[in-house]
């Protein structure tokens, strides 16, 4: 996929002043601290600012056909020579930026080479990771809804005590939230789909690791205390 320039520079290195991002780059790009954790997602103008700054390096994973996976360290500058490669052999595999000389490769990962703080632990109790934890489908009947059609439910009631809490708040569509009233599921005779737990990391990177543009992170997001903030 490729992308025509906007009409912002990133700073940077000299050999790069011709770069020009698109305002409208929907691509995200996993950030690893120097230790190799995932701290958060950020977007390509932000990642290439690093990149220029030399305050991060490119992790650029390969997958041989065993389905094993080895991965490279490169500053900007090799970055872009390996993407000339990738332009001319493998074009579909990246999104593409294109200068007036060359196309540089969005990296799907890049590590901070300063950075030493460990991830955050705690996975914000919004609306956002309310729907993203949910698919946004209502809890009760089962369908999914534009999140404009939601609305958020007191499983046990706010009438009844019922405290907004992770495991006591789910996605609900109008009807059965009119339907439901300020009543239990058993009082108004509705079955609650699945039980709602407060998510071990953000579900809002689960679902950019469906795509399979970002299968790439998946291997520094397995352990459960990585929690990816969204910025």
């Amino acid at each position: 996929m490729s992308h025509d320039f906007g009409s912002t520079s990133l700073p940077g290195h000299s050999s790069f002043a011709g770069l020009y991002l698109a305002p409208a780059l929907s691509a995200n790009v996993l950030v690893l601290n120097k230790f190799y954790q995932a701290i958060r997602v950020i977007n390509v103008r932000r990642a290439f600012s690093l990149l220029c700054k030399d305050l991060a390096e490119v992790v650029h994973i390969e997958t041989d056909p065993a389905g094993k996976s080895s991965w490279q360290n490169l500053d900007f500058s090799e970055w872009t020579e390996l993407s000339q490669l990738k332009h001319e052999f493998e074009p579909d595999g990246f999104e593409w930026i294109h200068t007036v000389r060359l196309q540089i490769a969005v990296p799907k990962i890049i590590r901070l080479l300063g950075y030493d703080k460990l991830p955050r632990q705690d996975v914000k109790f919004n609306r956002r990771n309310i729907y993203a934890r949910d698919g946004s489908k209502c809890q009760y009947c089962g369908k999914k809804f534009p999140t404009t059609e939601l609305s958020l439910d007191h499983v046990l009631p706010r009438s009844q005590f019922g405290k907004s809490t992770w495991d006591n708040i789910v996605c609900c569509c109008i009807k059965c939230n009119v339907k439901k009233g300020g009543r239990t599921p058993e009082q108004a005779h509705m079955h609650l789909i699945t039980k709602p737990v407060k998510p071990k990391r953000s579900p809002v990177i689960n679902i950019r690791l469906a795509d399979e543009r970002y299968a790439s992170w998946k291997q520094f997001l397995d352990e459960a205390y990585w929690t990816v903030e969204l910025k």
